[in-house]
């Protein structure tokens, strides 16, 4: 039998020599975490902390080896290491390029930020999960679409990708010259992580190794020029949320939410997380904000109702809108046809394209909105 990739890029590994020790990063020791799934390569290089700074050249030179390894689609590099403390003076600077126009540098370190061809990057987050988040992030996404601009939607969920599923596609992303072809699904470019491995194959990564593939779908993945990308984050505030404010320039968050007070608990904390990192939220989405049966019409508001208007006016940031409960949009999005795309039509496709032009018009008014592609509200 034929060695596997794993053990091709090990052998590539072997030929990159740490300067300072004289032997090459396998025998250092300094590999750690290598994973290599469906052509996508992925580990992390621990350095000593005095050589965080100096190390980047090493760690370019070991994602070549990598990449150059025939069978492999890409591959992604991180160094383990934790980077000193700025000093204070360059600490202001950092923090307000996350929400800084195209060409803004990145903090020290980083790297230049990501999609620089992208007019706006908008974030979907909740503060949990099971609110909803996934099937409002694309609706709005398929809602902008088809309003006539460019859009993108990115699955920032390493972990639990859900993208494949509700655009109704389980194809292989293609590569030319050592870049990634987004799918093209109901008017959307779109990638995720599950379009990159099997559907069951678990992500056990740590957390240096989620930002490094979140870093390879926006920085590795041949978006083009887009009005806008939607991002659906992971719940929580953890890596992710931190990489996408410190690595792009976010132009906004929109926070979605059930009106059940535990739900609004996590939403509050997802604000107060983006407020300060810097990044403007947009505004608050309830949904599941009503159920309507299907037989006779007979509204219920099974988990109460009008608690994210009433936290969106307590913490000062704008009501979207609120999305129903119905098995409708819970069916379509099952079965890969977003009911925006599907079923136009419909109340709940109209209330998603509500909050579409709302976030588009938010967007257009923006201080530094003329910075990249523009986005016209006609």
């Amino acid at each position: 039998m034929g060695e596997t990739l794993e053990q091709r890029v090990w052998a590539a590994l072997r030929q990159v020599r740490d300067p300072a020790s004289g032997r090459d990063v396998v025998e250092a020791g300094m590999v750690d975490g290598l994973a290599a799934r469906d052509g996508m390569v992925q580990f992390a290089l621990q350095v000593p902390r005095e050589r965080a700074r100096d190390s980047e050249p090493l760690r370019a030179a070991a994602e070549r080896a990598a990449a150059a390894v025939p069978g492999v689609l890409s591959a992604t590099v991180v160094l383990t290491a934790h980077r000193p403390e700025p000093p204070k003076p360059a600490a202001a600077p950092a923090r307000g390029a996350a929400t800084a126009g195209p060409g803004q540098k990145a903090p020290t370190g980083q790297g230049p930020m990501l999609l620089p061809e992208v007019g706006a990057i908008v974030a979907v987050a909740s503060g949990k999960g099971g609110v909803g988040k996934s099937t409002t992030a694309v609706n709005l996404a398929v809602a902008l679409a088809s309003q006539g601009l460019r859009i993108g939607l990115l699955d920032a969920d390493i972990y639990g990708p859900s993208l494949p599923q509700m655009l109704g596609t389980r194809e292989r992303p293609r590569a030319e010259q050592g870049r990634i072809i987004p799918l093209q699904r109901w008017g959307l470019k779109a990638m995720s992580i599950g379009f990159l491995v099997e559907e069951e194959t678990p992500m056990i990564w740590r957390g240096p190794m989620v930002m490094g593939a979140l870093e390879q779908l926006m920085g590795q993945v041949e978006w083009g020029a887009l009005d806008i990308m939607v991002v659906d984050m992971p719940p929580g505030t953890g890596d992710a949320q931190l990489t996408m404010s410190q690595r792009v320039p976010l132009a906004g968050a929109v926070i979605v939410s059930t009106p059940q007070d535990v739900a609004l608990i996590d939403a509050r904390r997802g604000v107060k997380m983006f407020e300060r990192v810097g990044v403007p939220v947009l505004g608050i989405v309830e949904n599941m904000s009503f159920y309507c049966c299907p037989n006779c019409g007979h509204r219920e508001e099974l988990f109460g109702h009008g608690g994210a208007k009433a936290e969106a006016e307590r913490l000062g940031v704008e009501f979207l809108g609120e999305l129903p409960l119905k098995l409708a949009i819970r069916e379509l999005a099952d079965a890969g046809t977003p009911i925006v795309a599907a079923k136009p039509e419909t109340d709940e496709a109209k209330s998603y394209q509500r909050i579409a032009t709302r976030l588009r018009a938010k967007l257009a008014e923006r201080p530094g909105a003329g910075a990249g592609p523009k986005i016209v509200i006609e």
